[in-house]
């Protein structure tokens, strides 16, 4: 009758030690799983984001080409270069505050929504 009290505490001590072998492996495999999630989740934003910062050095070089040619235009219209630069800058400055005043808080959450997004792929 001792020995079976004896096999029976050391089944049980065994089946526990099993249990928490497999726990362990448990959070070691969830642990890789999150990081590995994580990985992708910031890979796919940073490419996405390299993307479309491509594109927007291209739209700025245009938009720079567009602005010089106009400011000599300008100076040419008004026979003065100086006066074709000083109309392109009042202008820029003009749609900055406008863009400022008026549609900060849009462009924002523009971009808020854009990252969430990438992050719940």
């Amino acid at each position: 009758m001792i020995n079976h009290k004896t096999d029976i505490m050391e089944e049980d001590t065994n089946l526990i030690e099993s249990l928490l072998e497999k726990a362990g492996e448990y959070g070691k495999t969830s642990y890789e799983l999150v990081v590995l999630n994580v990985v992708d989740k910031a890979s796919d934003s940073i490419s996405s984001l390299f993307s479309h910062l491509i594109v927007r050095v291209f739209v700025i070089c245009f938009v720079l080409f567009v602005s010089l040619g106009t400011a000599f235009w300008l100076g040419d219209v008004f026979g003065k270069i100086y006066i074709g630069f000083f109309g392109v800058a009042a202008f820029y400055g003009l749609v900055a505050f406008v863009v400022r005043v008026f549609m900060h808080a849009w462009i924002k959450r523009m971009y808020y929504d854009f990252f969430v997004r990438q992050m719940l792929k």
